[in-house]
């Protein structure tokens, strides 16, 4: 039998579990965002530097050189960044879904 009581009750319940993960979404975004805002502020200092650094160089092979070392450096950084990055995102994915974990155990048990 079809009750409004029960209806309403799995509304509340749902908007309960949305409001719920709203944090974790919240502090997962924010937590993406300053990463990669330090991310490019360290990036732009270390491009400066290495400019700085380059003005300065009397032969060709020096320059060869240091450009070899700031571009390993630089991609280093890069794939250390991305691999945070990429594991931030899998935590915001988590945090998604962490609270509909429970409402699809219970619908995938009736079906």
């Amino acid at each position: 039998m079809f009750s409004f009581e029960a209806f309403g009750g799995k509304g509340t319940e749902a908007m309960d579990t949305v409001i719920k993960g709203y944090a974790d979404v919240t502090k997962s975004v924010q937590a993406i965002t300053v990463e990669a805002t330090d991310y490019s502020k360290k990036s732009f200092q270390d491009v400066a530097s290495h400019v700085d650094a380059l003005t300065g160089v009397k032969s060709v092979e020096a320059v060869i050189e240091l450009q070899t070392g700031f571009v390993r450096s630089a991609y280093e950084d890069f794939m250390t960044e991305a691999t945070k990055i990429g594991g931030l995102y899998a935590d915001l994915a988590k945090s998604v879904y962490r609270p509909f974990e429970a409402p699809f155990a219970r619908t995938n048990r009736t079906l």
